[in-house]
């Protein structure tokens, strides 16, 4: 009886323990997506210490920003179809720090990436100042979509000058590091990151990992403890927005989605064009051989009716080439 009853227990504490996980997963807290908030709520002052903490725990530095720098696409327009996000920064080495986010594929991305570098670099630097007042440039990018071929979801990128015939790296004299405060010519230098974010597998190692999770699925867990997610999970919060700023949320998701519909709808018809135009290439060469058109339509699955129009067009072009030839 004992025996029956702690058993009893056992499966009654498991059953609590289930439905706690469940009621916790129920309960979780879906917050403001981080590329509205970025264009919307992070450039406030105030609300600095999200962005502090994204670029600390990315860069492995105790990043301070000084002031949010306005540029041309900073801005916002009627036409805005929210389908790309980016600030302009300043942290507190004097540093510009690009973060753009960009929701739906782009095959030249790259080439973008290195213009965005560009265009920063040339409207930073004022007429008559000396190459060496340039500002270092990092450009950190966040995709939610498959960019380029590799396996992991965070990669860097930065300038090395390595020997072609020594292979060693060069590097700065004595005099440059001290004129210049750099102790690396990749310090001069832009350097990029890139954050695919789709294709994190959602278990976070480490507090790095923390902020992809929350790139990703807009939630920070409770055990999260990377600098920055504390405030964000605050700061984030759907049910604070201001009735307009909920508004604009929505419109923003509902935008979001209509350009994944408009993505999938292209592409489909791109495949469905081509599908069509194989299968009448096929059609095609089965009327030139002499095959029935039952047969044709088995090969190709197109009615009766289209593989006979696809004779007339075929019988046509044959007289016109016969009149040619006569």
């Amino acid at each position: 009886m004992k025996a029956r009853k702690a058993s009893q227990k056992k499966r009654l504490a498991f059953l609590f323990s289930i439905f706690a996980k469940i009621n916790k997963e129920q309960m979780s807290k879906k917050l403001i997506r981080f590329d509205w908030a970025i264009k919307r709520l992070l450039r406030n002052k105030a609300n600095f210490v999200v962005l502090e903490g994204f670029l600390s725990e990315l860069l492995f530095d105790n990043i301070k920003i000084e002031q949010i720098l306005e540029s041309e696409s900073n801005q916002d327009y009627d036409d805005d179809k929210f389908n790309r996000v980016d600030i302009l920064t300043q942290n507190s080495k004097n540093e510009l720090i690009i973060i753009e986010i960009q929701n739906t594929y782009e095959i030249d991305y790259f080439h973008r990436m290195a213009y965005g570098v560009s265009k920063s670099i040339s409207e930073n630097l004022k007429l008559g100042q000396k190459y060496l007042e340039i500002k270092k440039v990092i450009s950190i990018n966040i995709v939610y979509f498959d960019l380029g071929q590799g396996q992991d979801y965070i990669y860097r990128g930065r300038t090395d000058f390595k020997g072609l015939h020594q292979n060693d790296i060069l590097g700065l004299s004595e005099k440059q590091k001290q004129t210049f405060v750099k102790q690396e010519v990749a310090d001069i230098f832009p350097e990029y990151y890139l954050l695919k974010v789709n294709q994190f597998n959602d278990i976070a190692k480490d507090t790095l990992d923390e902020w992809v999770y929350f790139l990703k699925n807009s939630e920070v867990k409770d055990d999260f403890k990377a600098k920055g997610l504390k405030e964000a999970n605050d700061v984030l919060d759907i049910m604070k927005l201001a009735a307009d700023d909920q508004y604009g949320y929505n419109r923003y998701l509902d935008s979001l989605h209509l350009k994944a519909s408009e993505v999938f709808s292209l592409q489909s018809e791109a495949e469905y064009k081509v599908r069509e135009d194989e299968k009448i290439e096929i059609a095609t060469n089965g009327i030139t051989k002499g095959y029935s058109n039952e047969v044709i339509a088995d090969l190709t699955g197109l009615t009766i009716e289209k593989i006979q129009e696809l004779r007339l067009e075929s019988s046509a072009r044959t007289g016109e080439a016969n009149e040619t030839d006569n």
